[in-house]
């Protein structure tokens, strides 16, 4: 059976990329970086998985398009 995602919060996201908080926060909004998955009504974290392939293709990084069910395209 695979093991769920795990969820990691901002502190461990800096350690592993490196990058500050600022620029974590503007690659959110540019759309090359995981956003953050609200985990509490005042906190959020990452995916392990998503951080893990920023970290392995940087530049190639896009967030992936979520499609909607009623999406006729």
């Amino acid at each position: 059976m695979p093991e769920p995602d795990r969820i990691i919060r901002l502190k461990t996201v800096l350690h592993r990329t490196g990058l500050s908080r600022s620029t974590v926060y503007r690659k959110i909004a540019e759309g090359t970086f995981p956003p953050q998955i609200p985990i509490s009504v005042h906190g959020a974290g990452w995916s392990e998985t998503e951080i893990n392939r920023w970290v392995a293709n940087p530049p190639g990084y896009r967030v992936p398009e979520v499609r909607s069910e009623f999406d006729f395209d």
